[in-house]
């Protein structure tokens, strides 16, 4: 999976928009104003292609344990949020779209009714 799959993908949600809120580097996806995507372009650059998921607390230490390439989020909470590291090659496309599904998911799940009735009929 490439970047510009990533985005595409992403975009195609319901209300998200993409931002580079901390820096020129972070690309950010965003459903309603809050956070489901962190992908870290300078690295994708070099070769390194990753993205931090916002993951079910439980769900997050699963997946850490049976994945060499899913860890911690780098520079993020780590209990609701993992580091997904593409470029190892373990992960196979549709997974890594159900991990950008379920922390899409969890955001949606998290903001106010009135939002989320909006999402609905998006």
């Amino acid at each position: 999976m490439d970047i510009e799959q990533i985005r595409t993908y992403c975009l195609n949600k319901a209300q998200v928009t993409e931002t580079f809120p901390f820096d020129q580097d972070t690309l950010v996806f965003k459903v309603a104003g809050k956070m489901f995507l962190l992908a870290p372009l300078e690295k994708w650059e070099r070769g390194l292609a990753s993205v931090n998921l916002k993951c079910d607390p439980d769900y997050a230490l699963e997946l850490r344990e049976e994945y060499e390439s899913i860890d911690a989020g780098w520079h993020m909470s780590k209990k609701h949020w993992n580091s997904v590291y593409i470029h190892k090659g373990e992960l196979q496309p549709q997974f890594i779209i159900q991990l950008i599904d379920h922390s899409y998911d969890m955001v949606v799940k998290g903001l106010p009714k009135k939002v989320r009735d909006t999402l609905k009929s998006s």
